[in-house]
């Protein structure tokens, strides 16, 4: 029941104000899902919308919020199953990004990365997961994570606090939703051609250091667009594929990183098999 086609799809995406949000919007609009969006932005929202609304797509709902505030998804959520049946993609895409050493980074920085970035999508997938399960059409749910959350980043200890928790929480969902023929993909991107990388704030660093200048210089070169990202996310929808990978350099880093995949993947599926036969029915 894994989705192959979004075609009369109803998919909810986060963040769609710009970036990789508004990309993929616009991509899966063209596959011709019916989108729900939401971004803290509402600015950028509403532009998305009307691009989606211009090139023939349908948005249904579009609403500004901020996916850390529980209260504000819930009744966000609450709307939508009001008036509609069940999502059959769910996209966590939204995220913020701060970089630092230890030393460097404050407490703010710790928390908004873990609010944003780990209980945003944890919000999200609370309110509108559980809904698709009981409706038993499958689905797939799509969580943004980033190389940060596969592998060890320079400054980047905040952000990976939160990008390795959404992956953990993906990689559980992964076995545990199989069963509701859900799937779930983990998009791990590298470098991106967003507005995050120009505004980006690097803790205890000036921007204007020509040494700082040249690093970001050469980000932005290996960076991919949100295009692309857009498109490795579509198929891995298409294709039911756990890990997505924007560029094959985080695929052979990782590759190193756990070149013992095949009998874990395994063991933790027959593991989760196990445990689900002790559920209520």
């Amino acid at each position: 029941m894994s989705v192959r086609s979004l075609e009369g799809k109803k998919c909810l995406i986060t963040g769609a104000g710009s970036g990789i949000g508004r990309a993929t919007a616009l991509r899966v609009s063209e596959a011709g899902a019916e989108l729900f969006l939401t971004d803290i932005n509402d600015r950028g929202l509403q532009e998305t919308a009307a691009m989606v609304g211009a090139g023939g797509g349908t948005v249904s709902l579009a609403k500004a919020l901020d996916i850390s505030d529980y209260d504000e998804v819930v009744k966000f959520g609450t709307e939508i199953h009001t008036q509609f049946s069940p999502m059959d993609v769910v996209m966590n895409i939204a995220g913020i990004s701060a970089w630092g050493t230890i030393e460097n980074l404050e407490h703010r920085h710790w928390k908004s990365m873990v609010d944003v970035n780990l209980m945003g999508p944890i919000h999200v997938m609370e309110t509108f997961v559980p809904p698709m399960i009981r409706a038993g059409k499958g689905g797939h749910l799509v969580n943004v994570s980033s190389a940060a959350g596969l592998l060890a980043l320079p400054w980047h200890a905040a952000y990976s606090a939160s990008k390795f928790g959404l992956r953990g929480v993906s990689e559980v969902l992964r076995f545990d939703l199989k069963r509701h023929g859900i799937g779930v993909s983990l998009v791990v991107p590298g470098g991106v051609k967003t507005p995050l990388v120009g505004t980006v704030e690097i803790a205890g660093i000036d921007r204007d250091d020509p040494r700082v200048k040249k690093l970001t210089h050469r980000f932005e070169k290996r960076a991919v667009s949100p295009e692309k990202v857009a498109s490795c996310i579509l198929r891995g929808i298409e294709k039911n594929t756990y890990l997505v990978y924007t560029s094959n350099d985080i695929r052979f880093g990782y590759w190193w990183a756990r070149k013992f995949a095949p009998p874990y993947e395994f063991v933790m599926q027959k593991a989760n098999d196990q445990f689900s036969k002790l559920l209520k029915r």
